[in-house]
């Protein structure tokens, strides 16, 4: 009895999860990992984001519309049938006169038969449009990798964004920390008699001013990280823990390559390429209308008007034919055409040489944020352990008695002002990467699948994680 009841629990069980859980917990995975780095995020977002799929779509179409363009090479075949019923059909036979050998048809006309065609020659449309399908298809794609670039790009921000919130959280949580410990420290001297009320209270009223930056800290990472999960496409309540921190690999500033590589890779730069070769067979395509066409038809048909007695070699007939048209006047329709389609070709390349005018002023203007954000980190990583020392030598001068109170204070700001510009610089210099690399048409995941350096510090293997106030569990 007691197996037979454990057996029915079980089968209880079962089926309560089975009712109480929604379909949507069947048909899709958890999206997000416990642990969140940039290339999962991205992969996470070009899998979810609706503009991807609508261009991968247009991609597929693209695809069809070269196998609709390839099939005007290719014969017509038709299978045709039809009945037609006669009101009165005139003898073939007049009485005392010979048969005339003329058919006018039956009164139930039967037919069937097969009819075949072929364009032998359309003065080059039919070749101009397959061409301009190929390119169209390739278009799709570019437009999809430039769409890709762009999101990526926008995931980038958030992320890089989100490292730079959780720093300055941490640098805001450091301050208040210190703030709060050298209040507890000049309580302790009030209390003894060897610290001034005005020390004490300075001290308390600097805890006080610390604290909205902190509430500003941590509510800058609650609303980045809502960005970021919009930004995904995932739920606003599935946490993660962010697993890598604020860093940067240091790139080799080579302007000469980086500029080949944006000529050679960036989408937009691609696009205005194939955007001249398929203008450049519209004008193909516009010359068409001065030359001649030629095309052949055949076919093979059983006419009766007894549908049991139709195929037969007395019912069949055939037929085949060559014709051709040759274009005299059309109103000047064809030359308005091919200027409309020289002038849409001139155009392009126009509007290519711009591009590549202004493809060199964004690598310029990357490789000058670079310099800028680099000259920064290293100022600041120089001043972080004198901003240190600054601040111990206060503490010790003011426990001697030879320093101040507001030394103190100012010390503990200045360390974490300097903080804060190391940190903004990093972020700084990660985003003008991110920008050279969209620029010069680098996607993050394939540049990881190369084995290239991140762009930011992966400290899961020293176990190294983010403060857990910001880690946004249990929130939204």
């Amino acid at each position: 009895m007691k197996n037979i009841a454990k057996i029915r629990n079980f089968i209880l069980l079962i089926l309560a999860f089975l009712f109480f859980s929604t379909p949507e917990s069947f048909s899709q995975d958890i999206l997000v990992e416990p642990s969140l780095a940039l290339d999962k995020a991205i992969e996470i977002t070009l899998k979810n984001n609706k503009d991807i799929q609508a261009e991968e779509q247009n991609v597929d179409y693209a695809r069809a519309k070269i196998v609709e363009a390839r099939s005007q090479f290719l014969p017509e075949l038709n299978l045709n049938a039809s009945y037609t019923r006669n009101a009165a059909v005139a003898p073939t036979l007049a009485q005392g006169k010979k048969d005339p050998g003329v058919f006018v048809g039956y009164k139930n006309d039967n037919q069937v038969g097969l009819s075949l065609g072929q364009t032998i020659y359309n003065g080059g449309a039919n070749l101009a449009n397959y061409k301009q399908s190929q390119l169209g298809f390739w278009v799709s794609k570019e437009t999809l990798r430039a769409k890709k670039l762009d999101i990526e790009f926008e995931i980038k921000r958030l992320y890089f964004g989100l490292l730079l919130a959780f720093e300055t959280q941490r640098i805001a949580q450091d301050l208040v920390d210190q703030a709060n410990a050298h209040y507890q420290d000049v309580q302790n001297k009030f209390s003894q008699g060897t610290s001034s009320r005005f020390d004490l209270l300075q001290s308390k009223v600097q805890v006080s001013k610390l604290m909205p930056q902190l509430v500003k800290a941590n509510n800058s990472i609650d609303l980045i990280t809502i960005e970021l999960k919009k930004a995904m496409g995932i739920k606003l309540d599935d946490n993660f823990v962010v697993k890598e921190k604020l860093g940067y690999s240091l790139v080799d500033i080579e302007e000469g390559e980086f500029l080949k590589k944006a000529y050679l890779n960036q989408p937009q730069m691609i696009l205005k390429s194939l955007d001249i070769d398929i203008n450049k067979w519209a004008i193909d395509m516009a010359k068409a209308g001065y030359r001649p066409t030629l095309s052949a038809s055949a076919g093979y048909n059983y006419r009766s008007s007894n549908l049991s007695n139709m195929i037969n070699k007395k019912h069949n007939t055939w037929d085949a034919g060559v014709s051709i048209s040759v274009p005299i006047f059309d109103g000047f329709s064809s030359k308005a055409k091919v200027d409309e389609a020289k002038a849409k070709y001139e155009q392009s390349r126009i509007q290519k040489d711009n591009l590549t005018d202004q493809i060199a002023v964004d690598v310029r203007s990357a490789c000058l944020d670079l310099k800028e954000a680099k000259a920064i980190i290293d100022s600041q990583e120089d001043n972080v352990g004198e901003a240190q020392e600054a601040l111990r030598i206060s503490i010790v001068s003011y426990d001697n008695g030879v320093g101040t109170n507001l030394d103190v204070l100012d010390s503990q700001t200045s360390l974490a002002q300097v903080e804060q510009n190391l940190a903004e610089g990093i972020y700084d210099y990660l985003m003008a990467k991110a920008d050279l690399d969209k620029t010069m048409g680098q996607e993050y995941l394939s540049m990881a699948a190369n084995n290239q350096k991140p762009a930011v510090k992966d400290d899961s293997k020293q176990g190294i994680e983010v403060p857990k106030e910001a880690r946004n569990e249990n929130k939204n």
